[in-house]
């Protein structure tokens, strides 16, 4: 399971260190895509697999299921990471997530996710303001 918030920075050649902590959990390869609200998603290979299998499952004929895997695998990219635990994204990616120095990357379960500091301070700023009430429109989980 992925948890905690680490920051660290794009280098001149756009690579980011992965925390030593998620590279352990991720394994060798790491699948990164198009996340939402203008992050980028990381999966292990096994987790990835997982979600091609529920994708598989989605309807041809419905036009969100369409766009959203066509956009969802366009944006997708495995690699693994070179001997200081760095990856170098796309540019594809990068723009997506607003990259292009300070990174925030945060572990959520079964994924990790990138995000610009600024939009993670964006995002931080806003959830906490309401985590009550995001708590309570979740009260079936019930923690």
């Amino acid at each position: 399971m992925f948890m905690g918030e680490y920051h660290h920075n794009l280098d001149s050649k756009g690579r980011l260190i992965i925390p030593a902590k998620f590279r352990d959990q991720i394994g060798e390869n790491v699948v990164f895509t198009r996340g939402m609200e203008g992050c980028i998603f990381g999966y292990p290979l096994p987790e990835w697999q997982k979600i091609e299998a529920k994708l598989a499952k989605l309807p041809l004929t419905k036009r969100s299921a369409r766009k959203f895997t066509r956009l969802f695998y366009s944006g997708a990219m495995e690699t693994e990471f070179d001997k200081q635990g760095r990856v170098n994204l796309t540019t594809t990616l990068k723009t997506h997530a607003g990259l292009e120095k300070e990174c925030v990357i945060v572990g959520v379960s079964d994924r990790i996710e990138i995000w610009s500091a600024q939009r993670w301070a964006d995002f931080a700023e806003d959830a906490n303001e309401n985590y009550d009430d995001i708590a309570e429109d979740l009260d079936d989980i019930e923690l």
